[in-house]
């Protein structure tokens, strides 16, 4: 028998070619798992929307078992990104993660085996970390006083209705997150995160994670044109555009790997209307055919994240979206979404145009009518019913998302005005107004404490249910009650007769030939409209067009193999036309991202067409303007032509030598056309800005003068474009903010 003496420090054997101490995975572009298993910390590094699902799919979440409980494990700390939004999407959306964590994780469950007295931590700069515990405190309560409930438009008595229920799914009080979140300041400084993990700022976006002698770096920036990846594959639909039908988009929820979450997209006369903007947005809207162009508006219902995160697709056009919502719905919204990228509400309005809705009221909107009725939820929350009048009277669309199942109602009613909780008449008129009859209903049969069950809806006289935002099977009782609507699936309630393309077409070449006479349109529309498959080719690089395209639906993506660039068209734009008119082959290869539905012109009828209504000139005039904005990040994607050459009307020129200093009032935009210049952002760094890409974009968003110093590196010639015709364009003002965050986070070292 050997002894052994366990009292003797033996030294810890160092790690051989197979041991790690430190592990970093890519999960997603832009996204890292590092995990120190040693000392239990595994960081999640870059959180866009959806990243649990990613995890989850990577196979690091897995459900164990300790002690007879069945439970996830995953990430215990978020190491956010330096800038708030990248590739047009949310680049930091912790909301669902600490939720995974302390519920799914079990970390704030009392006797539960992952609750080791351990916060989560979060790990970023000052600017981001205050505004991330900002958006998870307003994503778990909305509104959190009767002040501001009263200041959305609600009296006094309803307002302390609403204060008491919240309070009650607050479980009594609304707390900081910092109650339940750890935080840790990262800069250029090495900081520890816990137990001899250090992380330290190389860099924007560029970060090293070491634990004793071994280290790894994560780089977290996109680059331009990319955007985060959605977790689930998702197949190609060609869907109609009819006179009032429900097109559904997603039946998952925040957990579902393989379905988007729960929303809907109302089709009326052909215009289509979203109901919520969840993850993965432009994943969704292009594998339906539909370009975000396409658009009308957005019905909100709710501010959290699987209903919330695609708002920044929506904030990629040319022109503002309808925002519909009501007042306490939209102050929420808003609230959470500047907490997040730190302006003031007030600018939620250059994205969006808002339109409020009156709650228990039947709003007309273009001939449809939209009912909005209060659901009980810990943010503020509407259902809708939807309906159109049609040769059988009205037909009728309710979309329940996010409801509470009616046990858990029952279980808040108290009678005693002072406690948290509902009133029994409360509870009465939710479920009246929850079993309204409809065409068609979709219901939320999430369950838990926050979420709906079918089995509520067993006695409900609607024609036909549809179950959602759940990520597991449905059971042979709630598949009794309702039905799935896999997505891309349609449900017509009122037939259209009309061709909408032909409606549609006809406003757009209104917009582009604005002086032409009807009869003259006729002849551009009297010509087919052509369907492509996705991934098809519509025109090659270098060969002659002898069509001229007019997109009405979809998406199409143009390549440069010699400039190594490329963007995205969308309904409304013309392909090919400038090339037509100057007898030049084609400058990129276009191919469609989507299902595409064009008018397809010959080239000879639209040269003609042009050159006799005299709108020759002011394209020639335009076009090399026109072209090089194509060719730019800023005002490459979806702008279309009308906007270009309002942008080219609006332009000036200036010279700037050699050495020369940059003297900047407020009030234009700088885009560089040849030359380079170089700006300032530290007294010892510099930035080297050149053809394509642009400057002063503070005087836009802000309307300040540039506090920096901007020197010509050789001669220059830039394109000053006003400030108010570029600020008016949502998705140039999304990117400049954007480009801003970045630089501002450059600045700050």
């Amino acid at each position: 028998m050997v002894e052994v003496n366990n009292s003797t420090s033996l030294p810890e054997p160092a790690p051989g070619p197979q041991q790690h101490a430190i592990r970093k995975i890519q999960v997603t572009p832009g996204v890292f798992w590092v995990e120190v298993p040693e000392v239990e910390l595994y960081i999640l590094c870059g959180s866009p929307p959806d990243a649990v699902k990613h995890l989850m799919r990577r196979g690091l979440i897995v459900e164990e078992e300790v002690d007879g409980v069945v439970f996830e494990n995953g990430p215990n700390a978020v190491l956010l990104s330096d800038v708030m939004l990248q590739g047009g999407s949310f680049a930091n959306l912790s909301e669902f993660l600490f939720l995974q964590m302390f519920y799914r994780q079990g970390m704030i469950l009392p006797n539960h085996p992952g609750n080791t007295g351990r916060k989560p931590i979060l790990i970023g700069n000052q600017e981001q970390l205050e505004a991330q515990l900002n958006y998870i405190y307003r994503g778990n309560y909305g509104l959190i006083s009767q002040a501001e409930i009263e200041a959305a438009g609600i009296d006094s008595v309803t307002a302390a209705e609403m204060m008491r229920m919240k309070l009650r799914f607050a479980f009594g009080g609304i707390r900081d997150t910092t109650d339940f979140v750890d935080t840790r300041v990262v800069d250029r400084d090495a900081k520890e995160i816990r137990d001899g993990v250090i992380v330290r700022r190389i860099d924007v976006n560029i970060f090293e994670i070491s634990f004793r002698d071994q280290s790894v770096r994560v780089d977290l920036n996109l680059a331009h044109h990319r955007q985060y990846e959605s977790p689930y594959p998702l197949s190609y639909h060609k869907v109609e555009r009819g006179y009032f039908s429900v097109i559904h988009s997603g039946e998952g929820d925040g957990w579902d790997i393989n379905r988007p979450t729960m929303s809907s997209i109302i089709c009326f006369q052909g215009k289509l209307f979203l109901v919520d903007a969840g993850p993965n947005l432009p994943t969704i809207l292009n594998a339906l055919g539909i370009s975000v162009s396409e658009i009308e508006g957005i019905f909100h219902t709710h501010s959290h994240d699987d209903h919330f995160a695609g708002l920044p697709t929506l904030m990629q056009t040319d022109h503002r979206i309808r925002y519909f919502a009501t007042p306490l719905v939209r102050a929420a919204v808003t609230k959470k979404l500047t907490a997040m990228l730190g302006f003031e509400e007030r600018e939620f309005e250059h994205y969006f145009d808002v339109h409020d809705l009156d709650l228990d009221v039947w709003n007309k909107i273009d001939g449809m009518e939209v009912l909005p009725v209060f659901s009980p939820h810990p943010v503020e929350t509407t259902c809708f019913y939807f309906r159109a009048m049609g040769p059988e009277g009205y037909k009728t669309y309710g979309h329940m998302a996010d409801i509470a199942s009616f046990d858990v109602l029952e279980s808040m009613v108290t009678e005693d005005e002072t406690a948290p909780g509902i009133s029994e008449a409360r509870l009465t008129r939710t479920k009246s107004e929850y079993h309204v009859p409809t065409n068609v209903k979709k219901i939320d049969i999430g369950g838990g404490l926050i979420h709906g069950a079918a089995l509520d809806f067993k006695d409900d006289p609607s024609e036909k249910i549809i179950l959602a935002h759940t990520e597991r099977e449905h059971t042979p009782e709630e598949k009794a009650i309702g039905s799935g609507a896999p997505f891309g699936t349609v449900d017509v309630l009122i037939q259209g007769y009309q061709n909408y393309a032909w409606r549609f077409a006809y406003g757009y070449l209104q917009t582009y030939f604005d002086n032409a006479s009807h009869d003259q349109l006729q002849l551009l529309l009297n010509n087919p409209v052509k369907t492509y498959n996705p991934e098809s080719i519509i025109a090659r690089e270098g060969a002659q067009y002898e069509h001229v395209h007019l997109i009405l639906n979809g998406n199409v993506e143009w390549l440069s193999s010699e400039a190594q660039i490329s963007g995205i068209l969308s309904a409304g734009a013309f392909i090919g036309e400038r090339s037509v008119l100057t007898e030049r082959p084609a400058l990129f290869t276009v191919r469609a991202a989507s299902f595409v539905s064009a008018l397809r012109i010959p080239a000879k009828l639209y040269v003609d067409f042009v050159k006799s209504n005299d709108f020759f000139d002011k394209f020639m005039e335009l076009g090399d303007i026109v072209n090089f904005l194509q060719r730019t990040w800023l005002l490459g994607e979806v702008i279309s032509q009308p906007v270009q050459h309002r942008i080219a009307k609006h332009l000036s020129i200036a010279l700037f030598k050699e050495s020369e200093i940059f003297e900047v009032e407020p009030g234009g935009l700088f885009i560089v056309r040849s030359g380079r210049v170089e700006r300032k952002i530290t007294n010892d760094r510099m930035i080297n800005i050149g053809v394509g890409e642009f400057f002063n974009e503070e005087s836009v968003l802000f309307d300040t003068a540039m506090t920096f110093n901007v020197r010509a590196l050789e001669n220059t010639e830039v394109w000053v474009i006003d400030a108010e015709v570029i600020g008016d364009i949502p998705v140039a003002r999304r990117k400049l903010f954007e480009t801003f965050l970045l630089r501002m986070q450059a600045s700050q070292g």
